[in-house]
């Protein structure tokens, strides 16, 4: 009696739980996506198979099937599963799980798996706990994160574990799971009259930006704010009702996104795309980024890739840091849009870029250069000529006063660094050009002197 009242609670439940927690697949056949770690052949599934692994990290974005995929990893391994997030258990619950842990390894030959869920949230006296039993195979560690481990996570947990990055889970494969949640009788809705048309599984899949939970959360809102009609209880819901359900779609941006999308702007206005660089800004903007941090690293890209090609690019730039400032969002978001278009269409060249790393190279590896006697300061040069054994000092040639003239101004045969060097190399790009054609004009002139 009492299993059959212990079942009917657990019927309830189940009942009571959310759409996507009621449709969390049962087996890895049922698991959507991530077949670059699940696929015939790959690492997980090899472990999975072979049932030998110590401590797992999975990371990746929400909704990608952390949790679930840690939970079948302990079914298909035949392992006790105990569930805790990791910013609200304490020592004295892991020590709890450990014994426990212990004992049924003692008297069953169970293993036990222990999933800590923002596992980033960790303590270093919690993982110091664990990090022994782990080792020693009294528990199975299974971590999860939506930041990189590599820098969110205790280095020596990180080494003790394999990791494993889910990706968003694709469009065709949340469709699936949006498909199987209607048409299951038991988890899902399969014993309703419930008809979603194909718009509305598109307007899910796409919206829930690769978050499997998210989209059948969508699906979960629509059926329950659907009316049924009176004709048979039909249930419909187009695409109206879908875009309704899943409202404004919020762009996934975690750390890692934070470098990578700022990479990716970069990089696009570097290969002159401006396309690309207005999505990146628009990414980086609906994830809720520092508009001043776009605007310092477009202050940087406007001397790293453009420089001389185009002096105008860093007044942009600067213009633009400026006004971000003073007026912020949402306004600034022209200014910046404006400045990065900008960028993306000036000539580019790193030529002065080039030039003072080659210089500061010499200057940290090679030998010092003396200021040449000439150029040296008026006072220094005149207590040099003081000091005793002082020899004739060389005169310094005015260049106003230079015989020959350039079109940017006299030029004499003034040694001004006493050694061979050619770091400034400008370009034939833009506004580079001319410089490169001065620069020429004043080598052939003091070719003359």
């Amino acid at each position: 009696m009492a299993d059959l009242f212990a079942q009917r609670r657990a019927d309830a439940v189940n009942r009571a739980a959310p759409l996507a927690v009621r449709m969390r697949p049962r087996s890895l056949d049922e698991f959507v996506g991530q077949q670059h770690i699940l696929g015939e052949g790959k690492l997980l599934r090899r472990l999975i198979a072979s049932g030998r692994f110590t401590s797992l990290m999975f990371f990746g974005p929400p909704g990608t099937g952390k949790t679930t995929l840690a939970e079948l990893v302990a079914r298909s391994t035949d392992r006790h599963f105990e569930k805790e997030n990791a910013s609200g258990v304490g020592v004295a619950r892991i020590r709890e799980i450990i014994e426990q842990a212990m004992r049924r390894l003692g008297d069953t030959g169970r293993q036990t798996v222990l999933f800590l869920d923002e596992i980033h949230r960790f303590a270093k006296n919690q993982q110091d706990v664990l990090l022994g039993d782990v080792e020693r195979g009294v528990i199975s560690l299974i971590g999860a994160t939506t930041e990189n481990p590599l820098f969110a996570i205790n280095s020596a947990l990180v080494s003790r574990s394999t990791l494993f990055r889910l990706e968003p889970v694709s469009e065709a494969d949340v469709t699936l799971a949006l498909r199987r949640a209607v048409r299951d009788p038991e988890r899902g809705y399969g014993g309703r009259n419930l008809q979603v048309t194909d718009d509305a599984l598109a307007v899910w899949a796409t919206k829930c930006d690769g978050d499997v939970r998210k989209a059948l959360t969508g699906l979960e809102v629509a059926v329950l704010s659907s009316p049924a009609e009176p004709a048979g209880g039909l249930i419909f819901i187009d695409r109206r009702a879908a875009e309704d359900s899943i409202q404004q779609k919020m762009a996934v941006y975690s750390t890692d996104e934070h470098y990578d999308t700022a990479s990716a702007l970069i990089k696009s206005i570097r290969g002159s795309d401006p396309q690309s660089a207005i999505y990146w800004l628009a990414r980086m903007l609906e994830g809720g980024e520092d508009p001043r941090f776009i605007a310092r690293r477009l202050a940087i890209l406007s001397s790293e890739d453009i420089g001389n090609a185009d002096p105008r690019a860093i007044m942009v730039a600067e213009a633009t840091w400026s006004l971000v400032e003073r007026i912020g969002l949402p306004e600034a978001r022209i200014t910046l849009a404006q400045c990065v278009t900008y960028l993306a269409l000036a000539p580019k060249s790193n030529a002065s870029y080039l030039a003072i790393d080659e210089a500061l190279a010499d200057v940290r590896e090679g030998r010092t250069v003396a200021v040449p006697q000439a150029i040296k300061d008026k006072q220094v040069k005149a207590a040099a000529g003081k000091s005793e054994g002082a020899g004739t000092q060389a005169a310094y040639e005015y260049s106003h006063d230079a015989a020959v003239q350039t079109s940017i101004g006299g030029v004499t045969g003034q040694d001004y660094l006493g050694v061979s060097k050619a770091y400034y190399r400008p370009t034939e790009i833009g506004t580079e050009k001319l410089l490169a054609e001065r620069l020429r004009e004043v080598n052939r002139a003091r070719r003359i002197q």
